[in-house]
């Protein structure tokens, strides 16, 4: 069967796998220029009085920062990715138990994922109409199984657009899911911090989180990532993004000093984190003339496991 999937996120990509090794002929679309979604790594170029210099390079992860394993499939998953040298663990200074990232960075992780696969970058999916889907690129696809990642409220505005009317019970569970939007900050520094491990979880700040990626691995340049909040993100969502950055800067002072901060940038995810989710790894719409599956971070037990987890089970729903 033809599969179409929405979204190259850990999720999709999962999804994608599991299709593959079934028979599936299964095509990736991704509105952005990458796979990975928020498992995202940011290469900084240096200034042009450096470029052709390796070393120079900065890179920061400003997605998500680490994950668990928990459960018996991730954790075969994460096996098989550590013997190959794309996943390793990380002990945080503050927590008892491992956590994991990619060796070079997050994106490291789908970027292997999707070596295989049949992907297509910058393709933002606008309608789906019968049996067919439509990209802004003016492209046509007529899959026999249609599997939507994004999050939640793009899957809503997506069945606007297309005149898609759901039952009660399957808007209810769409619109009950809620993701906390984050600024992330990215830094490139004279040297290193001195945060203990790399990696500093704070409560009661504008700031949730402080990672420096020198010290976690993934980068020659040191660089330094800070996460706002979820409750200042969601204040400030609209605000001017240059000037919460550098809001955000003042308040990582501490750790990080504004003589040691070479350049910074700042990001605005919108849907960064699943804070209310669906119990059950996936939603199925009904009465449409193709099958279609919501699944994602926003189902399950969230975050990157839940993903994971949530685009597996999708693809078992048909295998």
């Amino acid at each position: 069967m033809q599969v179409l999937i929405i979204g190259a996120g850990m999720a999709g990509l999962s999804a994608a796998q599991e299709f593959v090794k079934n028979g599936h002929q299964v095509i990736v679309l991704d509105k952005g220029r990458g796979v990975g979604g928020r498992m995202s790594t940011r290469t900084i170029m240096p200034p042009d009085s450096q470029k052709g210099n390796a070393d120079n390079i900065a890179k920061a992860d400003h997605g998500a920062q680490y994950f668990s394993s928990k459960s018996p499939d991730f954790q075969e998953f994460v096996a098989d990715f550590t013997q190959q040298g794309i996943i390793k663990s990380w002990q945080l200074a503050q927590r008892d138990f491992l956590r994991y990232v990619g060796t070079k960075g997050m994106n490291t992780i789908p970027k292997k994922m999707a070596e295989n696969l049949t992907v297509f970058t910058n393709e933002k999916v606008i309608k789906i109409e019968r049996k067919q889907v439509f990209t802004e690129s003016e492209k046509v696809y007529t899959p026999d199984i249609l599997i939507l990642t994004m999050p939640a409220p793009q899957v809503l505005e997506l069945f606007l657009h297309s005149n898609i009317q759901l039952n009660s019970s399957e808007k209810e569970h769409l619109q009950a899911i809620h993701y906390a939007p984050c600024f992330a900050v990215l830094a490139v520094l004279k040297e290193p911090t001195a945060i203990q491990s790399g990696g500093l979880i704070l409560e009661d700040s504008p700031i949730s989180w402080i990672a420096d990626n020198f010290q976690k691995g993934i980068t020659q340049t040191p660089t330094a990532t800070i996460h706002a909040s979820p409750e200042y993100s969601e204040e400030n969502l609209e605000g001017d993004i240059a000037q919460i950055g550098e809001f955000l800067l003042k308040s990582a002072s501490e750790w990080i000093s504004p003589a040691n901060i070479v350049s910074h940038q700042t990001h605005r995810w919108r849907y960064s984190l699943a804070q209310k989710r669906v119990e059950n790894p996936y939603l199925e719409i009904t009465n449409l003339s193709l099958p279609v599956l919501c699944g994602g971070d926003g189902f399950g037990i969230g975050n990157i496991e839940g993903a994971y987890l949530s685009g597996k089970a999708m693809a078992k729903r048909f295998t």
